[in-house]
């Protein structure tokens, strides 16, 4: 377990709570980053200036946090960036067949007691185990 880090963790845990809540008070919105994104690019309701907000904020801190400490981001994994690309993409593809993503369904969701949502969580978790186990086992990882 090297890679135990509770307090970080619960820290960013709370920090994600913190900002769906407030987006959800002061918005009446729910954090879902695949839908605000999509909202961002092809704006439907009027609604792009928070989005783009919204985008720009997760930008402007994941490159402060960079700044301040590189090593989180250093790449340990060993995968090659053609893989890299196809795991994105292959999540995009779920984000848009499940109609969310695991900040709308797991984070807002769940916390709401939404059937959907907790289905949703669900298997985005047993979808992730089982494909680590795959990439794993017949991978060669």
């Amino acid at each position: 377990m090297e890679n135990f880090t509770p307090w970080t963790s619960l820290a960013g845990g709370a920090l994600v709570g913190l900002a769906a809540t407030l987006l959800l008070v002061f918005n009446g919105r729910i954090a879902g980053i695949s839908g605000i994104l999509a909202g961002a690019m092809l704006p439907r309701d009027g609604g792009r200036g928070w989005r783009l907000a919204f985008v720009a904020g997760v930008i402007v801190g994941s490159a402060a946090m960079f700044a301040g400490r590189p090593a989180l981001f250093a790449v340990t994994h060993g995968r090659s960036l053609g893989a890299i690309a196809l795991a994105g993409v292959l999540v995009g593809v779920g984000v848009r067949m499940g109609g969310g993503c695991t900040s709308g369904h797991g984070v807002c969701g769940t916390s709401r007691l939404s059937p959907r949502s907790l289905v949703a969580t669900l298997t985005f978790v047993f979808t992730g185990a089982l494909t680590v186990f795959v990439v794993r086992t017949l991978g060669g990882a």
